[in-house]
């Protein structure tokens, strides 16, 4: 049997001023992999389905690993020359059995609102009707019906922050290789929950809701169930919450299913987006915290998150404490390629005085000017993201993500990372790296809406959800969408399924 995998990725923030080039991928190739520049545990979950394959016996072929922060509009060049060299791989691998496919769901290009579906799209006109095409998303992925109508399975992670990564792959490849072997006929239905938020899993809720669909999968025929929350910050039309699930030869059962999971989420909907505060509630409460119980506060920046496409700049938080003069705080990761550049020459234990932050746009605040001493350098540093069962608490193996250069900046009782590649903070691992004990310190706050979870929930004794000014507002009502339609989603509509056409009434679910 032989396997063609491959992996393009980014998250396109239709909002952001910031292009994403064929530069900003980190590519890997299998000259790559040859060389020894890199090795498949790189680049997971592409390194778990080798492992897999080559266990069996199988045949597996790499084409190419691509993966992008999130950021601006992908430019048409990049995307079409990144996806014409899959397709041109896999023409040149002749015959194949399965394609597994690790996208991400969120990505538009100049031309194209819908790049995965248009990846399929070619990939299926490539290999043809009897060859199994699966494709693992990620969960803040526009769902559409290109993209199910022209694939075999779609699974997207149930997890936000997504620390099942390596799970869902290890399920598709499963449910893939039954495929191929006629075991099994996978059957998709998609409902649309008409709803656009974000929905962090750690919650009671948001527990129960995966509970259920992780019961659902254990009945007769039922495969797999998934639930892409939609992306915010992609204005296409397809954003927004849906379900899909996916059955074993029964179209109807898929349907019900998809419909009775998607109408109870929709009851759910006042309890499961994230307790966000405005900067100076949340700050002040942290400081409060902090203060009386002398025990570690960790505040999350959602508003500038890099991971939804933010600069990575904002200096809203960092002002206020400085001006409230609040001691022993962590912060990370500001995105400041010339302020690292400085440190990296200046050297340990030198001082300087720089301008930080506040450089790529109005959202990004002011600018900050500071007198700093240089702690702590790590260069060309890779960030773990963890990868944590969150009902168990067992680790898999993480996931390591590019940060460039990182350096640590001390000022006034603030300890400031600065990287010179825009990332998203995963773990307080991070500070240890740079010589900072994130134990002994009163206050964190991470540039990250809900990634930094699994890691940094384990040492706070609270979080806290900061709803700052920035460029990607957790708030849904204040993003200003031209293409997706608001007239037919909560929050903007109440109860968007109460139509003449369908009168699904709300008493029929069960509320928590």
């Amino acid at each position: 049997m032989k396997l063609f995998c491959a992996s393009l990725a980014t998250e396109t923030n239709t909002f952001s001023p910031i292009p994403t080039g064929l530069d900003d991928f980190l590519l890997v190739r299998p000259e790559d992999i040859a060389s020894g520049k890199n090795a498949f545990e790189d680049i997971q979950p592409l390194g778990l389905w080798k492992q897999r394959t080559v266990s069996r016996g199988d045949e597996f072929v790499f084409s190419l690993f691509g993966f992008a922060q999130p950021s601006g509009l992908t430019t048409g060049v990049a995307y079409e020359s990144l996806r014409d060299e899959i397709l041109d791989s896999l023409r040149s691998t002749g015959s194949v059995d399965i394609v597994l496919l690790n996208l991400h769901g969120a990505m538009v290009a100049e031309g194209y609102d819908d790049c995965e579906g248009d990846i399929i799209e070619r990939v299926r006109d490539v290999v043809g009707p009897d060859v199994v095409v699966a494709v693992e998303l990620d969960l803040h992925c526009h769902l559409t019906e290109k993209m199910v109508s022209l694939s075999d399975i779609i699974i997207t992670y149930k997890e936000y922050p997504h620390v099942d990564i390596n799970a869902r792959a290890e399920e598709l490849f499963n449910l893939a290789l039954a495929a191929q072997q006629k075991k099994i006929r996978p059957t998709m239905a998609l409902f649309d929950c008409h709803m656009m938020g974000m929905y962090p899993t750690n919650t009671k809720p948001m527990r129960r809701f995966i509970r259920a669909m992780v019961d659902a999968e254990q009945q007769d025929r039922v495969l797999s169930v998934s639930f892409g929350h939609g992306f915010p910050f992609g204005d296409v039309p397809d954003a927004g919450g849906k379900l899909v699930v996916i059955t074993d030869n029964d179209q109807a059962l898929a349907e019900e299913i998809a419909t009775s999971l998607g109408q109870q989420l929709f009851a759910l909907r006042h309890q499961i987006n994230f307790p966000c505060l405005p900067l100076h509630e949340a700050l002040s409460k942290a400081r409060t915290l902090a203060a009386d119980s002398q025990k570690l506060i960790v505040v999350a920046d959602q508003s500038d998150n890099v991971g939804a496409g933010a600069p990575g700049d904002a200096t809203y938080a960092l002002a206020w404490l400085l001006a409230h003069q609040v001691p022993n705080v962590g912060m990370a990761i500001f995105y400041d390629p010339q302020v690292v550049r400085l440190a990296l020459i200046a050297g340990i234990g030198s001082q300087l005085n720089i301008r930080l932050g506040g450089k790529l746009g109005p959202t990004s605040g002011d600018p900050l000017d500071l007198t700093v001493t240089v702690s702590g350098i790590q260069q060309d540093y890779q960030h773990r993201f963890p990868q944590i069962d969150l009902e168990t608490g067992k680790e898999s193996e993480p996931i390591y993500l590019p940060a460039g250069d990182v350096v640590a900046l001390h000022c006034q009782g603030i300890d400031i990372l600065v990287s010179s590649e825009r990332a998203q903070c995963f773990s307080p691992c991070i500070f240890s790296d740079l010589g900072i004990n994130p134990n002994d310190k009163s206050l964190l706050v991470v540039k990250s809406t809900q990634h930094f979870y699994g890691a940094f929930a384990p040492i706070a004794s609270e979080v806290i959800y900061m709803a700052a000014p920035g460029a990607v507002s957790p708030i849904m009502q204040q993003i200003p969408y031209q293409r997706m339609r608001t007239d037919n989603k909560y929050p903007w509509v109440e109860n968007p399924f109460m139509t003449e056409e369908n009168q699904y009434m709300e008493s029929e679910t069960t509320h928590d």
